[in-house]
């Protein structure tokens, strides 16, 4: 949504650490092949942490293990077509909006909308 989308812009680094703590935590993050997506909602942003070279199924089971049982797509977008385009709008009028399927491999930083439906298995 478009308030969750502009906390993402106000609340995301420029990706230049500016003291001690910062460097160690960047670089023992690469260190261990770790990144971040996002997720927005209304009143939330929220950061997850994956490895890299996850696909988008594991990531959304890092949310909820429903979510990577019924993943159907994600939408996804880059955080520096946010900070260029404004807002989700705006993303999605220049064309930088996608939908991504099962071998999409999460990039740092991505912003995503996970899609899902599951049905109960038992049947009555």
């Amino acid at each position: 949504t478009e308030a969750g989308v502009k906390a993402v812009v106000s609340t995301q680094s420029t990706g230049k650490t500016t003291s001690a703590l910062d460097k160690i935590i960047v670089t023992g993050f690469k260190a261990l092949g770790l990144q971040y997506f996002f997720t927005v909602g209304e009143d939330e942003v929220r950061a997850w942490t994956i490895q890299r070279h996850t696909k988008a199924p594991q990531a959304a089971g890092k949310i909820h293990s429903d979510m990577e049982r019924g993943f159907i797509k994600a939408e996804v977008y880059k955080y520096d077509d946010l900070v260029e385009h404004k807002t989700e709008a705006g993303v999605k009028a220049a064309g930088r909006y996608r939908m991504e399927g099962k071998n999409y491999e999460v990039l740092d930083g991505d912003i995503i909308n996970i899609k899902f439906n599951v049905t109960d298995s038992k049947k009555k």
